[in-house]
């Protein structure tokens, strides 16, 4: 923020206007884009020469339609590499430009038991078939950057591999196995030839980044997420899917090492409309953060602006907003890229208003202005886990830290179009009120350094003691103007929360005690947060 002679005056008088405007601190904030959208009302089109060029420092990848574009828009626009050829691309784009969907590893060989969509069975195929086809592939791509093989043929879970037990097409040396060793060999089997596919390519010279479909730690869910605690989800080895564990059942192995990074694939098998449609976003951010604490590799989620259903051509685009979230908020749960795609093979069927296409363009734009945030180092500050929101249903907020900046961004995907939503925004002593409209994606950047959350407090004093504190923190509440609700969270320099309980404050002082959960050593911020206040105290915890 600029510093000006008798800066203190000028704040004061700011935070007075902002009152009597009955505005909030964000919105003094210059959070507004340069470049607003309106959306195109043509069918089958999309007008990215309308867009202001621009870029961003993370690998996001256009497999969307192009509409007879021959200028390699998307690369103007926020995109890096294009994979969805129009025209003179082919040759024009350079290496690192180009990215390739390898469809059909598994199926393309002939009738071959593992191609099979019903059997999926990785014994009595052709071997020699499969190399001599993943060769011949290989010798087309030398001049590309990024390659996703889009395999696609396994027996997901435990009952579906076992179910082959009674198909007389599995051999029976197999199918006389116990079922634990049935299992073990059918996953150790199937491992093998999604790496031998990787490894063929490299063993023709393709030295572009590999990665594969949807085959991560953590696969595409949603019903269950929420059965399970984040805190298994995050460290239970049996939620982690088997082609990406070595043989032991450890996150690992030939297939995981064979990809330089991991492509979830968060579609969204649910309209905004349906009874859970409105937990699109938390479902989106638990694929990237849930994959993000088994693996240190790139997460580059592939991201589709339908409701999931790849053979039906009728199949609706997503809502704008959900579109322009979906452009923004990974970036905030740890993703270096997105790779948009569509099917390639149902585009010239079907006439509809591309405007969803245009919003996530758009987010990326958004993003574009606060392409400093994002280049380099940064922390992230996840205050919930996507899990926790699903189950919650309440706003989301993420936050990026740098050079004494911080960037939000925010959506309750639960409010109604008319409704206004006030949350509290912190980071280690920081806060902020900041107040949604309707499911808008607000998208904006502070300063660390000015201090300044509220007027008018209800809450007049907090302390917290002992501090350093082992097992208990006691709570001393000063409130004036009668009863008072207390929203209390502990959190850890990165914001996320460890400890959240309702208080209430009352007019002269109060105490409690609340008991700590087992928490490593180090230090949290406890803090309080009323309608128009919030107060951050350090707390040294003790092991």
């Amino acid at each position: 923020m600029t510093h000006y002679t008798n800066i203190y005056a000028k704040a004061f008088l700011s935070i007075l206007f902002s009152i009597a405007l009955g505005i909030s601190a964000a919105t003094a904030q210059n959070c507004q884009p340069g470049y607003v959208l309106n959306p195109v009302t043509t069918n089958n089109r999309i007008e990215w020469n309308k867009f202001p060029e621009f870029s961003l420092p993370f690998k996001i990848l256009y497999s969307g339609p192009r509409f007879g574009d021959t200028q390699s828009q998307p690369l103007k626009h926020g995109f890096s590499h294009i994979a969805a050829f129009s025209g003179p691309e082919p040759a024009s784009l350079t290496e690192r430009q180009r990215a390739m969907l390898w469809y059909g590893v598994a199926t393309s060989s002939g009738d071959q038991p593992w191609g099979d969509n019903t059997l999926r069975s990785p014994w009595g195929n052709d071997t020699a078939a499969y190399r001599s086809f993943w060769d011949a592939y290989a010798s087309t791509i030398t001049q590309v950057d990024v390659v996703c093989l889009d395999i696609e043929r396994m027996q997901r879970e435990d009952r579906d591999i076992l179910a082959l037990k009674s198909n007389t097409r599995i051999p029976q040396n197999y199918r006389n196995l116990s079922d634990a060793d049935f299992l073990a060999t059918y996953k150790r089997d199937m491992r093998w030839w999604y790496t031998e596919a990787a490894n063929r390519l490299r063993a023709k010279g393709v030295k572009a980044a590999l990665t594969s479909y949807s085959d991560v730690p953590i696969r595409n869910t949603w019903l269950n997420i929420t059965a399970n605690s984040w805190q298994d989800w995050t460290t239970n080895p049996a939620r982690t899917h088997y082609l990406t564990q070595d043989n032991s059942g450890k996150v690992g192995g030939s297939v995981y090492d064979a990809m330089d990074f991991l492509s979830p694939s968060p579609y969204y098998y649910y309209g905004y409309d349906h009874p859970i449609g409105k937990d699109y976003l938390s479902y989106l951010l638990f694929s990237i953060e849930a994959n993000a604490a088994w693996s240190d590799k790139p997460i580059i989620p592939f991201v589709w602006l339908r409701v999931h259903d790849s053979y039906d051509k009728n199949i609706p685009l997503i809502t704008d907003f959900m579109a322009e979230a979906t452009a923004i908020f990974p970036f905030f749960s740890g993703a270096k890229g997105l790779w948009i795609w569509e099917n390639p093979f149902l585009s010239d069927e079907r006439q509809e208003n591309y405007a969803p296409y245009e919003h996530f363009i758009y987010g990326l734009y958004r993003l574009s202005e606060f392409k400093d945030m994002l280049e380099g180092d940064y922390d992230l500050v996840i205050p919930m886990s996507a899990r926790d929101h699903m189950e919650q249903q309440n706003p989301v907020w993420r936050g990026i830290v740098k050079n004494n900046h911080i960037l939000i961004a925010a959506q309750n995907p639960y409010a109604a179009d008319n409704a206004t939503t006030s949350i509290t925004v912190s980071y280690q002593n920081w806060a902020r009120n900041i107040t949604l409209k309707g499911k808008e994606v607000f998208l904006c950047k502070f300063d660390l350094n000015d201090t300044v959350n509220g007027v008018e407090p209800t809450l007049d004093l907090v302390n917290v003691f002992p501090n350093p504190a082992a097992r208990e923190l006691n709570v001393s509440l000063e409130g004036i103007n009668g009863v008072t609700d207390v929203d209390f969270a502990l959190t850890n320099s990165k914001g996320q929360i460890f400890l959240q309980q309702p208080l209430k404050a009352f007019a002269g002082q109060s105490r409690t005690t609340i008991p700590l959960p087992r928490l490593a050593a180090g230090m949290y911020f406890a803090r309080f947060t009323t309608n128009n206040r919030t107060v951050i105290k350090k707390v040294a915890i003790l092991q």
